[in-house]
This record gives C-alpha cells, sequence and structure tokens, in this order.
C-alpha cells in the first residue's frame, strides 16, 4: 500500500481523527479504535515503513525513539507501574491490518497468555 492510501499516514497528516496520547516529531501515539484491554494504544512512525521486515539498519536510531514513546506512553496511561504489553504484527499470517510499522501497548489489567 502506498502511503497515499494508508490509513495511519491519513492519521498522521491529520486527515483522519485520533484521540492522541503523545506526539513528537518523528513519533505518534494514539487509542485504538478497537480496544482489547482498558489501556490499548498504537505507536507509530510519522514515516511510513509497511513493517518490521521494511527496517534497515538506517533505521536504528528510529526504533529507539519509538521505544522512548512506548515509555512515555506507560507513564501517561498509568500502565508503567503495573505493567503492560508491547505488540508488533507483522505480515498476514502475523495479523497485521495495516501496513504501517505500528506497536500496540496494551494494559490497565491483567493480560493473559493468549488475546
Amino acid at each position: 500500500m502506498h502511503e497515499e492510501n494508508c490509513v495511519f499516514c491519513k492519521i498522521i497528516r491529520g486527515e483522519l481523527p485520533s484521540k492522541k496520547v503523545y506526539e513528537d516529531d518523528e513519533t505518534l501515539a494514539f487509542h485504538d479504535i478497537n480496544p482489547i484491554a482498558p489501556v490499548h494504544v498504537l505507536v507509530v512512525p510519522k514515516r511510513h515503513i509497511s513493517s518490521v521486515m521494511a527496517l534497515t539498519d538506517d533505521d536504528a536510531a528510529l526504533i529507539g525513539r519509538i521505544h522512548r514513546t512506548i515509555r512515555e506512553v506507560a507513564t501517561v496511561t498509568g500502565v508503567a507501574e503495573t505493567g503492560f504489553r508491547v505488540i508488533t504484527n507483522t505480515g498476514p499470517h502475523g495479523q497485521q491490518t495495516v501496513f504501517h510499522l505500528h506497536y500496540h501497548v496494551i494494559g490497565g489489567r491483567q493480560l493473559s497468555w493468549t488475546m
């Protein structure tokens, strides 16, 4: 999918609404529209990258910034103390439905081993 048609790129550009949790120059975090737990936030890079498999060695600093954003989301949403799960789905068999790299930050209750 080209970034012009990517739903997350449209959210980043402000063409679609989102409930933002955190934003900086390179990342955006917003509430998932179909949450599976009390806290379910998506963290995305602002640059379109289709999946983990599209990352290059040049993206190492960006991945660090994404993890810094995940830490900020956990703090702001109150799950930093009790714990949370970070998930990224990759490819069709990994249940990736939006082909823009994104991380699910899920918490706010005791999570089971299966979702």
